[in-house]
Order: C-alpha cells, then structure tokens, then sequence
C-alpha cells in the first residue's frame, strides 16, 4: 500500500472488477477516459488477466479513502508506457464514485502516485493527456504540479465533435521545488 494524507493506493483484485465496470460504464465517468463503447465484465476481465501479466510496476491501484472506519474504493490510478533509458513514464487516474469528485481526492491520488513515481522508481519525467473540456481534471494536474507542454489540435473525436488533446507533464526537479 501507498499512503497519502487523505487517501492510500492498492493493488488491483479481482473482486474490484465489478464496480470498475460499473463505473466504465456511466457515460459522465467514461466522458474524460479512452472507452467510447459499453464495457462488459468479461472484457473486464480479460483486461485483468492481461494486466497480471504486465511488470508490477505498471500494475495500476485501487484508490481509497478512509470512511467509517474503513477502506471505501473511490477510483483507480496507474502508471504506464515507461521508458527506463529516458525515465520517463505515462500516468492515468479517474475518480468513479462521482460523490467523491471536486473534494481533492484526484489532486491528492496524483500527489501520492507522483511521489511514488519520482521517489520510488526513480524517473525523472511523468506525463499525461487530458481533453481539453475536462477543466476539472486539468486543475487538479496543474495542483498537482504539471504543466502544459503541448496540444494536439482536434486529436479526438467524441459526441460528435473534435477536442483538442492537452499533453501535460512534471519533471523530478519541479516536483522537488513544489512538492
């Protein structure tokens, strides 16, 4: 486990599945993510037993928050694509119980992942892709201590219309400064 002041990080069981479908499958969840069609748990769970084959270090985690006395899985966050000669490495979260968005949780998750990224595995770059209409998500990168690098230009097709694609990233010596 990971923890963060509000929150902690956990590997990904089996018994998660259904409650990542559950939320996969809301269309204001989905709205920010790569799925564009209905997910079912059987694809679910090929995606598990593909995952468990990857490095754990690429394992993506539960992310928790202490209620009542107990754990409560609000989300998921991981890190992907990484480049050990460069140390660099993509980063990707959501928050799917929608009564725990706008509260931090996000913000802080990235901060505990960031840590974890920079401190732990030792790279020196972590970067991501936002759309350009999820203003929340892009305020809790910029708290969280990304920066805007660059934009691709109608880079997504949904709801019938483009976006743009916001490439963000933080470097090991601004997480130093700020965090």
């Amino acid at each position: 486990m990971i923890y963060g002041d509000k929150l902690r990080l956990r590997g990904v069981e089996r018994s998660d599945l259904g409650r990542f479908v559950e939320w996969l499958n809301d269309p204001e969840v989905r709205e920010g993510l790569l799925l564009h069609l209905p997910l079912s748990m059987a694809e679910e769970e090929k995606w598990f037993d593909d995952m468990i084959k990857r490095p754990a270090v690429e394992h993506p985690m539960v992310i928790e928050i202490s209620q009542d006395e107990s754990w409560v899985m609000i989300g998921n966050c991981g890190i992907h694509n990484i480049d050990w000669r460069l140390r660099s490495a993509e980063v990707g979260i959501f928050i799917g119980e929608k009564g725990h968005w706008d509260q931090g949780y996000g913000t802080e998750a990235m901060r505990v992942l960031l840590d974890h990224s920079f401190n732990t595995l030792n790279l020196n770059r972590i970067a991501l892709q936002v759309y350009e209409d999820n203003p929340r998500a892009v305020r809790a990168y910029e708290k969280a201590g990304f920066v805007h690098e660059g934009r691709a230009r109608q880079g997504m097709y949904k709801n019938g219309r483009y976006v743009d694609i916001i490439w963000m990233s933080v470097l090991r010596s601004e997480w130093r400064k700020g965090g």
